[in-house]
């Protein structure tokens, strides 16, 4: 029996499933890394590429850096002003980070989240999240990932932006297409839209209960948020949570009103 050359080999492997994985970029200050960001990803099968910038950046900067066989990402990435608005698709949101803090998700290496995001697939939408060259993701803009990933290095974590991305696109590629395993597919979850949406409401709630007060009200937010990011809602569980806290609002307002109107007779 003939062998397979490796290029007959790589035609037969699926690569579908990268289509429901996205680079998203928040804020990256030089076009060039747009550029590199797209280059890498187009090499290792990934061809969704999103930007979070108020300005739309510089296309020929972009494409110089993309080069041609790239270039098509930068003429179909999804360009947003808002963090929330680009990541409203997603059930999963990855944060690539080297800051530690307590308030932060615990990390995990590239290598072991591509081995959690497995399962996500093919029915979960998955988006990896870079943070601006000069500061990285802050508190505020991981509040919407359900998993952090940090590269380990030799104790000095200087890694650029591109450099960032390629490490994280070459484990997905490898992990997902090439070391692919046996696994039980997971069920569809809540996406990001429908995950901001029952968190106001919660908020909401518990402002209203005073559970929340403005010195310890984000650390609080922040908390229940990773509560609820491991428990995994589906969209049943999120609008099922959302339902019960719009229930509650409006008995509070009922009653507020049918108090103020008993006073005033």
């Amino acid at each position: 029996m003939p062998s397979l050359s490796p290029q007959s080999i790589s035609r037969t492997i699926d690569v579908s499933v990268l289509n429901q994985i996205a680079i998203v970029l928040m804020e990256p200050k030089f076009p060039e890394n747009i550029g590199a960001a797209a280059r890498i990803a187009w090499n290792m099968g990934l061809s969704r590429l999103i930007v979070v910038r108020r300005e739309e950046p510089d296309r020929e900067a972009m494409a110089r850096m993309a080069t041609h066989k790239a270039v098509h990402l930068i003429d179909t990435m999804e360009l947003h002003q808002s963090l929330e608005k680009a990541l409203a698709p997603f059930s999963c949101v990855v944060g690539t980070t080297a800051r530690r803090g307590r308030q932060r998700i615990l990390e995990k290496g590239p290598r072991e989240i591509v081995q959690e995001i497995s399962p996500l697939l093919p029915d979960n939408q998955i988006a990896f999240l870079f943070g601006p060259e000069s500061r990285g993701l802050t508190n505020d803009d991981l509040k919407y990932c359900q998993m952090t990933s940090a590269i380990p290095t030799a104790g000095f974590s200087s890694l650029n932006l591109a450099q960032a991305v390629a490490v994280h696109c070459y484990e997905i590629y490898y992990g997902l297409i090439h070391a692919k395993k046996d696994i039980t597919p997971a069920p569809k979850f809540a996406s990001t839209f429908e995950l901001e949406g029952m968190y106001t409401h919660v908020e909401q709630a518990l402002l209203e209960i005073d559970f929340l007060q403005a010195k310890n009200h984000s650390y609080w937010m922040n908390n229940i948020r990773q509560f609820l990011s491991r428990i995994r809602l589906s969209s049943k569980d999120a609008n099922i949570i959302r339902g019960i806290c719009r229930q509650f609002l409006w008995r509070q307002t009922s009653l507020e009103k049918t108090n103020h109107k008993d006073k005033s007779s």
